[in-house]
């Protein structure tokens, strides 16, 4: 009779613990929630003269609450410059990552560049693609 009522007595302590880890958990997800809208995350830039480097924006919106900050800007290949605003992104503002493609060899090309922000756990990846004649 005691192991059966020791028995009930630990289920009804396990939920209120399987309850607040369920709260813990949704709580994380509002507040890692990504704040900045890309307004393009491909673009393609159609034929592009051999020799000629081309600059590709790409240009994102804050939406969140918090100003945001680019902590990093990465180009896949050394044909691929970088640039972006360094300056904080306020709420409701917008901001711009400039990625320069060097059109140096002939034919289709798809690069991606890759930004990591204060707003997001994880880095968004941009795409760049085309064909150099």
């Amino acid at each position: 009779m005691l192991a059966l009522v020791l028995g009930l007595m630990s289920f009804s302590a396990i939920a209120p613990v399987k309850t607040l880890v369920s709260n813990v958990k949704k709580e994380t997800t509002k507040t890692t929630a990504a704040t900045i809208v890309w307004k393009a995350e491909t673009i393609d830039v159609g034929e592009i003269p051999q020799g000629t480097p081309k600059a590709i924006v790409y240009e994102f919106k804050n939406t969140g609450k918090t100003a945001v900050v680019i902590t990093s800007v990465q180009g896949s290949c050394g044909c691929t410059a970088t640039d972006y605003t360094k300056e904080p992104v306020l709420p409701g503002k917008s901001a711009k990552v400039t990625a320069t493609y060097n059109a140096a060899n002939k034919g289709g090309f798809t690069k991606t560049v890759t930004v990591t922000t204060s707003a997001e756990t994880t880095p968004k990846i941009l795409t760049l693609k085309g064909t150099v004649i």
